[in-house]
């Protein structure tokens, strides 16, 4: 996939409003595969209802999000399937891990059907985010900072074209930030993917190809 196009797309619940201000919203914007965006924007005014709309766990918008010029809303389940398997992953605001279960096991779940990574490269990035002695802890034990770590590495396990992170260091400090982005942009590049990250205040200092006020 080489673009992500939003066509005029704006959350249903904001269709009354006359007074929205907005880069994306009810505007031409084309995300494309290889660049850095930023989406800037306020509580409340819809940045993690555009992670949902684009990987499609959402429906509730008006306009169009097109996929390499394709309609969202004519792809089948099994389209969906392989666009989040293959070509879009989304690190969820509310990171959405299994807490019963260790650090790895919810890393292994996700790379056991993808066979992307080995063990010995997720244990390295473990390690390079000062997680490595949480690795069998229950997930529910962790800090919510140490958890986005977790949260970070199970999206890097799977091949994409765009790489969604929702407020991704919210909890960290500025070395785990950077540590953070550094193996994001690596992998994205080793990819040739793009990335898009919200925020609401706090964000990955990176050298953006465009930022979006939302």
């Amino acid at each position: 996939m080489k673009s992500i196009h939003l066509d005029n797309t704006l959350p249903n619940v904001f269709l009354q409003r006359t007074d929205i201000e907005s880069d994306i919203w009810r505007q031409q914007v084309t995300l494309e595969k290889g660049k850095t965006y930023l989406v800037e924007a306020s509580s409340g005014t819809g940045k993690s209802s555009l992670c949902s709309f684009i990987i499609g766990y959402r429906k509730d918008f008006d306009g169009k999000i097109l996929f390499d010029g394709r309609d969202s809303r004519k792809l089948t389940t099994s389209d969906w399937t392989k666009l989040r398997q293959s070509h879009i992953s989304l690190l969820f605001q509310e990171l959405r891990l299994f807490p019963e279960l260790t650090a790895m096991e919810n890393i292994e779940i996700k790379n056991s059907l993808t066979g992307f990574k080995t063990k010995g490269e997720i244990e390295q990035w473990f390690e390079a985010l000062g997680i490595a002695d949480k690795m069998q802890s229950p997930v529910r034990l962790l800090s919510f900072g140490q958890q986005q770590r977790v949260a970070m590495i199970r999206a890097l396990v799977q091949p994409f074209d765009f790489l969604l992170a929702d407020e991704p260091i919210s909890h960290l400090d500025d070395e785990n930030s950077k540590v953070m982005a550094h193996i994001m942009t690596e992998e994205a590049r080793r990819q040739g993917a793009g990335i898009v990250i919200t925020s609401i205040g706090k964000h990955m200092d990176l050298p953006y190809d465009k930022i979006l006020k939302l």
